[in-house]
């Protein structure tokens, strides 16, 4: 009996500090070695490079008082829980909007915090339709022929980063808006444009919180 009793706690001891502790500090050190940044995480002052910002602003538009994107910022991809076209506000405050679909801000949406997920609108979906057709009305009155990107949820709704091409295109509207000369932001768009990962996965792509902190930093 002692001696089993002997192998079952030095079976315990084992165990406990092989995956109590050896497993954790290498799992740890292999994380600070190839992945420091996502490990300390992503959030910092000036938003997340993981997950997508808010760089929209409460307009009015089409008699519509609602948030809608930036003019002097680069904007990402639009998400479900975020404040763009479909989000109908009250005449003065914020507070008084009612979430709907459409937006880019899954850190926070109109106030509340926490939120995002898919659309789960299909292609049918009359208010998908509806959404659409207004950020484009936007992006077209401000002189924009807006990608898909712009108009368009990604697969996650999360995502933080553009095309060159996505970019490219605001940079008439952000150098009216902020005096910058288009070339010095085109410039600028291809200095922040990331290859694809290890050279050959995915495509090349720009994270819009880093091509904003250098746009805030020309500003």
């Amino acid at each position: 009996m002692l001696v089993n009793l002997r192998r079952s706690v030095v079976a315990i001891v084992v165990f406990t500090v092989f995956f109590g502790f050896v497993y954790a500090l290498a799992g740890t050190g292999v994380a600070q070695l190839l992945f420091r940044h996502q490990a300390d995480g992503s959030i910092t002052p000036e938003g997340s490079t993981l997950i997508g910002q808010n760089w929209s602003v409460m307009t009015t538009f089409d008699g519509t008082e609602a948030y809608w994107p930036s003019t002097d910022w680069f904007n990402g991809r639009p998400d479900d829980t975020g404040p763009y076209g479909a989000v109908v506000c009250g005449p003065h405050a914020p507070s008084s909007c009612t979430p709907q679909s459409g937006g880019d801000n899954p850190l926070e949406a109109n106030g509340v915090s926490g939120e995002s997920a898919a659309t789960n609108l299909g292609p049918r979906s009359k208010v998908l339709v509806e959404d659409t057709e207004k950020l484009v009305a936007w992006w077209h009155a401000h002189g924009i022929d807006p990608t898909p990107d712009l108009v368009t949820t990604s697969g996650s709704g999360l995502d933080p980063d553009i095309s060159e091409a996505d970019a490219l295109v605001q940079v008439p509207m952000i150098a009216t808006n902020t005096a910058i000369p288009a070339s010095t932001l085109r410039a600028l768009v291809a200095k922040e444009t990331k290859g694809p990962e290890l050279g050959f996965m995915g495509s090349a792509y720009i994270d819009v919180l880093q091509l904003n902190e250098a746009l805030a930093e020309l500003k």
